[in-house]
């Protein structure tokens, strides 16, 4: 029987804690394997970490680093793995180097084949594309509540209150 590692992601404490993310990714992942006769060997979590950079990441770190010859890296989504196309390309790199396999549930992404390849590549860079967006309007609104005199923190500036 192929084998598979699991890996799951929230970005936020708020969802780790109070969201049910986490479980129906790795429900999903669960029910993947069943149904493409994978082995789970193991899932590893990244809770309330951004997807930003791998490096503080050891969930995401870990389950590279156990995945063996011929196993399958499963993820919900690729937004799961990385928000950078060359993140995600480096992952994609050390499953290859592995002669494993990069399975996307949303994504339906199967990296076997060029055409898959290819749309991994693409999908990759529409991740990161969403993640620059989600910034450019977060910064945006900040900006829009500072220049109006609106509170943009979670904390007043020293010496105000707000009111």
């Amino acid at each position: 029987m192929r084998q598979a590692i699991g890996y799951v992601r929230v970005s936020t404490e708020q969802q780790a804690n109070e969201g049910v993310s986490l479980e129906a990714q790795k429900a999903k992942i669960e029910h993947w394997c069943k149904a493409n006769d994978y082995e789970l060997v193991n899932v590893y979590v990244d809770a309330g970490i951004s997807g930003k950079s791998m490096d503080k990441r050891h969930g995401l770190l870990d389950a590279l680093k156990s995945l063996k010859k011929g196993m399958a890296l499963v993820s919900y989504s690729l937004s799961r793995l990385a928000r950078s196309t060359k993140h995600l390309i480096e992952i994609s790199e050390m499953v290859a180097k592995k002669h494993g396999d990069m399975v996307s549930l949303t994504e339906k992404i199967d990296t076997t084949t060029a055409a898959g390849k290819m749309m991994f590549q693409m999908l990759a860079v529409l991740s990161e594309f969403e993640r620059n967006l989600t910034a450019e309007r977060t910064s945006t609104a900040l900006q829009h509540k500072k220049a109006t005199g609106h509170k943009y923190t979670g904390q007043d500036p020293y010496g105000f209150s707000s009111i």
